[in-house]
């Protein structure tokens, strides 16, 4: 598999639930954030700034595999407890590719998740395909071969 994305995303206390666990509603936000820095900031770094014109998700799938807790044992007075998440291109297709996930609290895996994703236009108001850029950004995190 060709390189991963690798996003360290730090807890804050509203992710928590009443057991002191972060809430499986949040699992969306932290992977949504990874995602976006993938898409945005990478997408940018190679030149492809069309993603930040719209996106819009399809489909979730999450698997919840164990807790994660807020973990103050892993903080310290400068910084929160992170988890880290690893993204990649699991799927390209004309008008949707699919991105999925693994997210590690240290380094036991907690979760897995796909989101099948949408390029918009925005101004019409309508879906649009993977520009030729576009692929060749999403491939860059795609496994060997590119993706199926």
């Amino acid at each position: 598999m060709s390189d991963r994305f690798v996003y360290h995303c730090t807890l804050r206390w509203s992710d928590l639930d009443a057991y002191g666990h972060v809430n499986n509603s949040r699992f969306l936000t932290l992977y949504e954030e990874a995602r976006v820095a993938l898409m945005f900031a990478g997408g940018r770094a190679w030149g492809v700034g069309s993603f930040a014109d719209g996106v819009v998700i399809r489909r979730h799938e999450v698997d919840y595999l164990r807790p994660v807790d807020y973990a103050l044992g892993r903080a310290s007075a400068e910084a929160a407890p992170t988890v880290r998440i690893e993204l990649w291109v699991e799927e390209i297709r004309a008008a949707s590719f699919t991105v999925a996930y693994e997210l590690y609290d240290g380094d036991v895996l907690a979760s897995r998740a796909r989101s099948v994703l949408v390029p918009f236009d925005l101004d019409r108001q309508a879906p649009r395909r993977v520009t030729p850029a576009e692929r060749e950004f999403l491939l860059a995190y795609a496994p060997s071969g590119g993706p199926a």
